[in-house]
């Protein structure tokens, strides 16, 4: 009888979950058909639209798994581990989309804004280097580098929010409508990727899945697939620049999530690397750096060679 209970807990738990995570997915259709339009029918340009306002809202459930590590569980070595290993999953997913629908980028750049951004993430990768040889300098009680990943942010923001000057007057008078609907959205997705996380973590706790692949792999699709889904549908929509910045906007943002963890921690340092955390230090920077070919080349094998490296970083990851 008790084991007939078990099994329907987890059943229930299971469907629960299943249905969180498809509601998941079509918010973030929803999401991101209503960034490509407001990319066509305003003069916010699709780099700032993806790399801002919906890379935030993507990677809330990291923000929010990240400072319950920090300020419930006490754990604050898996903070690293969780935004590198998101980073890394993130760029994977655009080099395979892209990959998978090659025709639709082959000619399409993502536009100039969106290189300070991908420098900013190469720096905040060779500032974390730096960490792993214990070079621990502190301004006003917080690491030097998280100071410097807040500034790295805020300039990648920055860069982000150029406007475009080809939205017409007509177009600009839908935007309060469509903000309006891009809000509702964000909101229901964020409530749903907390409500998700949450039926992860009482998944593991109860049925023993915490140092588990299926542990992993349970928290890892609660985490990221608001990013995946974005991407591919933003990929499919043929807006390139958009999908290249919620990537980058995505990764950046859970680098400032790396800091607000370690300004909330103050029990010690969160820069705790461990030997995944190094594998993921490494061919996080690699990844990051094969997106060079695919922001300036304009040549399509170029851009090939590019999302190939990525995706062979994470499969390096994968089986090491």
């Amino acid at each position: 009888m008790k084991q007939t209970l078990v099994i329907r807990r987890l059943l229930l738990m299971l469907f629960v979950y299943a249905g969180l995570a498809v509601l998941v997915i079509l918010l973030s259709l929803a999401l991101s058909v209503c960034v490509d339009t407001l990319d066509k029918a305003t003069n916010l340009s699709g780099a700032f639209l993806g790399g801002v306002l919906l890379a935030a809202v993507t990677s809330l459930p990291e923000l929010f798994t990240s400072l319950a590590a920090v300020a419930f569980l006490n754990e604050p070595q898996m903070v690293v581990g969780n935004i590198l290993g998101s980073n890394l999953f993130n760029l994977a997913a655009l080099a395979a989309v892209s990959l998978l629908l090659f025709r639709r980028v082959y000619s399409q750049s993502a536009a100039r804004e969106q290189r300070l951004p991908l420098m900013a993430v190469l720096l905040i990768y060779a500032l974390l280097a730096i960490l792993t040889v214990r070079f621990n300098i502190y301004f006003a009680g917080l690491n030097i580098v998280s100071w410097l990943i807040f500034l790295l942010y805020a300039l990648g923001v920055r860069s982000l929010s150029a406007e475009d000057e080809d939205a017409s007057e007509s177009a600009e008078a839908d935007a309060g409508r469509l903000l309006i609907r891009f809000a509702g959205l964000a909101a229901l997705l964020v409530l749903t990727s907390i409500a998700l996380t949450l039926v992860t973590e009482q998944l593991k706790l109860a049925y023993d899945l915490e140092t588990s692949l299926a542990g992993a792999l349970f928290l890892g699709v609660a985490t990221s697939l608001p990013e995946l889904v974005s991407t591919i549908q933003l990929v499919r929509l043929g807006n390139f620049n958009a999908a290249c910045g919620n990537i980058l906007g995505s990764n950046l943002f859970n680098f400032s999530i790396l800091a607000l963890s370690d300004l909330l921690y103050t029990a010690g340092t969160i820069y705790i690397f461990d030997e995944q955390a190094y594998r993921l230090l490494a061919l996080g920077a690699l990844a990051v750096a094969s997106m060079l070919p695919v922001l300036y080349a304009r040549r399509g094998r170029w851009k090939l060679l590019g999302f190939c490296l990525a995706l062979l970083c994470y499969a390096v990851f994968l089986l090491i």
